[in-house]
């Protein structure tokens, strides 16, 4: 492909031609002239976006004010904003990854432009006005029923972490959250005291409970010992490694040759960490731990027996909680994570403002006015569990059942289990080059 000095593309052709592609699809193939000293790249074919391509060379034609050619980096943004309409913000961050990598000096070429709306358009279903019309119903709106149809039949897994010194109502708190004994504690044969172990245990019990036809196979993983001796330090370090050795497993299993149809997953999904109700402000294990467990399980902190602290003190000990949280960069579910959309952010926000959660557990029904309720008896008087002003039991379970549990799964998968995957096969390429003298990444 020879070089040139002009860098604007042709305003008519805008250097493309149509050819067949795959299945008798057309094809865009565009010539690239770039300017001297700029590498060539291979011609490039958008399969199936032929009839777009007008959308793109007017797009690209409006933000090129100067009639250079180019394009700076920040107006491709809103070039796809202006043709595929509102795309999500984890495919914005894949775009703006894409321009990156082919800007120069802060501009991007028509031909590169092209090529990285090819590569959106073909990892995305919001095609905005680009989508094409139906002369008819087709039948595919079907899918999701298809889809639910089929999950449901095959049930659901989800796995939980409950985190904290000993005496927080751990395990009552979970047996509350999803009205079953589901807590370690509660399946013990004789759940009678036991002296605390000298280090930090690691114990996981798995259940399948139902509703509404609906399975779900719930693993309550439990901490023992974490924060109950003299000397705490790296007491976190156990648990690390625990949701560690689960991603471990599950890479294990996804790169096998014989790999299952379904990979069973032990990942941690989430992390309910416990602040003893001080008052005061995180302790440094506190912030230890956080800081330790961020980068790999989503992190969800709730202020234990919140019924010992007057509304006005929980208030306060919250905005110093939040206070230590951001001081110290730490990553909060969910909001340290980016949303899809506006209505995942909005939602964030809500939940943004009542993290930590104040909780209260009991898995005891007390009756009051003839109805029976979850709740605690006190000499002052009765503490419902699900009443709103009493504590916020509800939005953690709302949050972390009825709204966010799938989203939960998904940020395990996508995020912390990927950053843990490429790591570990950068480690494995890095070692294999050592031998062969080069790297295949």
């Amino acid at each position: 492909m020879p070089q040139s000095s002009e860098r604007k593309p042709d305003r008519k052709s805008a250097n493309s031609s149509s050819s067949a592609g795959l299945d008798g699809a057309e094809c865009i193939t565009t010539s690239v002239s770039f300017p001297m000293g700029l590498p060539t790249r291979p011609a490039l074919k958008a399969p199936g976006l032929l009839r777009n391509q007008d959308s793109f060379v007017r797009a690209f034609q409006e933000a090129d004010t100067n009639d250079a050619g180019l394009v700076s980096v920040t107006a491709v943004n809103s070039l796809v904003h202006q043709v595929l309409g509102d795309v999500s913000n984890h495919e914005m961050q894949e775009v703006q990854s894409r321009v990156d990598l082919r800007a120069h000096k802060g501009e991007v070429t028509f031909p590169d432009f092209m090529e990285i709306m090819t590569e959106t358009m073909g990892s995305t279903t919001q095609w905005g006005q680009l989508k094409t019309p139906l002369d008819g119903p087709v039948g595919f709106d079907s899918l999701q029923t298809q889809l639910t149809q089929k999950a449901i039949k095959r049930g659901f897994e989800f796995n939980l972490m409950v985190v904290g010194e000993s005496g927080m109502g751990k395990s009552t708190l979970v047996n509350t959250l999803f009205k079953a004994k589901v807590s370690r504690l509660s399946c013990m044969q004789a759940p009678a005291p036991a002296p605390l172990p000298s280090t930090v245990d690691i114990n996981a019990v798995s259940h399948v409970i139902e509703e509404s036809g609906v399975r779900l196979k719930l693993t309550i993983t439990d901490t023992p010992g974490f924060g109950d001796q003299i000397n705490n330090k790296d007491c976190w370090v156990p648990i690390v490694d625990y949701v560690k050795e689960q991603f471990e497993l599950y890479l294990a299993e996804e790169v096998s040759i014989n790999r299952k149809r379904f990979i069973p997953d032990s990942r941690i999904h989430c992390c309910l960490y416990f602040i003893q109700p001080s008052g005061h402000a995180l302790k440094p294990l506190d912030i230890e731990f956080m800081r330790h467990l961020h980068d790999c399980v989503n992190i969800v902190p709730v202020i234990a027996k919140a019924d010992t602290l007057t509304v006005e003190e929980r208030d306060s000990f919250k905005q110093r909680i939040r206070g230590d949280i951001a001081t110290h960069n730490i990553r909060i579910y969910p909001r340290g994570y980016d949303p899809e959309d506006e209505a995942e952010r909005n939602l964030a926000d809500a939940i943004d403002a009542i993290i930590p959660f104040g909780v209260v557990g009991s898995d005891r029904v007390i009756k009051i006015a003839g109805k029976e309720l979850y709740g605690r008896q006190t000499r002052w008087g009765i503490v419902e569990v699900e009443n709103t002003s009493h504590c916020e039991f509800s939005q953690l379970r709302d949050m972390l059942i009825k709204t966010h549990m799938q989203d939960l799964k998904e940020k395990t998968d996508k995020v912390h289990y990927e950053s843990f995957r490429r790591e570990r096969l950068q480690q494995h390429h890095e070692q294999a080059s050592k031998y062969t003298g080069e790297s295949n990444i």
